[in-house]
């Protein structure tokens, strides 16, 4: 059962609806959030009555990524308890989910809450809401199997921006590079996203998952591959001088300061 506090459940016309729901923290990933929507995502493929996942968030925000407060206790205590999925869990659900998944991006969307868009068969954004990859100005490597599905979504020099400059991506900048398909005013983002879900859903589930399965195949090892390296990065990286400092300096509520770092970070 999907726990109530982290992640709302909601099924109509065989879609369900999945609503990240930690809106007091713009829907950052702790890892109750990402055990709840990986154990959802896998509910929702074994189940025949669900044809479409659709997937936004509830309040100002799509997701703030990665929850960094937790971020830093993860990387300062090794006695913290991780969760039974956990990020890579949840990247394995979204990989292997295999129905249409839609997702209406309602706000700001950080770290994963723009790297999912790699795995999104149809992503829409509100014209108000704003997608930043913020890697580099955390001190770690990218995510998601996104160093390969970024560049294939949007091409290598949009690819390389998003995942270099850590700066913002407007709505209408997501659109213009393919990051999402559709934009639209911020009270009919969700009407619109459903209205598009119940379309696909109103087909065979058997023809859907073939077409979803013939599409995705030819990259699944590409995102094996891709999410081996930057594992790899990451592992390196995480707890370095630049990460600690870029953490630190979230929990001070202070800008980042990289000057003073050793060389070569």
């Amino acid at each position: 059962m999907t726990p109530p506090h982290v992640l709302q459940s909601a099924d109509s016309a065989r879609v369900r609806t999945l609503t990240l729901d930690r809106p007091e923290a713009l829907n950052a990933f702790n890892e109750a959030l990402y055990d709840a929507l990986a154990d959802a995502l896998l509910a929702a493929a074994e189940d025949p009555a669900v044809a479409v996942v659709l997937l936004t968030g509830n309040g100002r925000g799509f997701s703030a990524g990665t929850d960094l407060l937790e971020m830093h206790r993860i990387a300062t205590d090794p006695a913290f308890e991780r969760g039974r999925h956990g990020f890579p869990g949840l990247v394995d659900a979204l990989d292997a989910f295999p129905k249409p998944l839609v997702v209406a991006v309602n706000g700001i969307g950080l770290g994963i809450g723009c790297t999912i868009l790699g795995f999104a068969d149809l992503a829409l954004m509100s014209a108000e809401a704003r997608l930043k990859c913020p890697f580099t100005s955390l001190g770690v490597a990218p995510e998601a199997a996104s160093s390969y599905l970024m560049p294939l979504l949007v091409g290598r020099q949009n690819a390389a921006w998003l995942l270099q400059s850590s700066e913002w991506v407007s709505a209408e900048e997501a659109l213009a590079m393919g990051l999402v398909w559709r934009v639209c005013a911020p009270d009919e983002l969700l009407d619109e996203a459903r209205r598009h879900a119940e379309v696909l859903a109103a087909k065979p589930i058997s023809s859907l998952v073939a077409v979803k399965r013939t599409m995705t195949e030819p990259r699944r090892a590409g995102i094996a591959a891709a999410r081996e390296r930057e594992n790899a990065a990451f592992a390196e990286l995480m707890g370095g001088p630049a990460n600690l400092e870029a953490l630190a300096a979230f929990a001070e509520g202070r800008e980042a300061d990289f000057t003073a770092l050793p060389p070569g970070w």
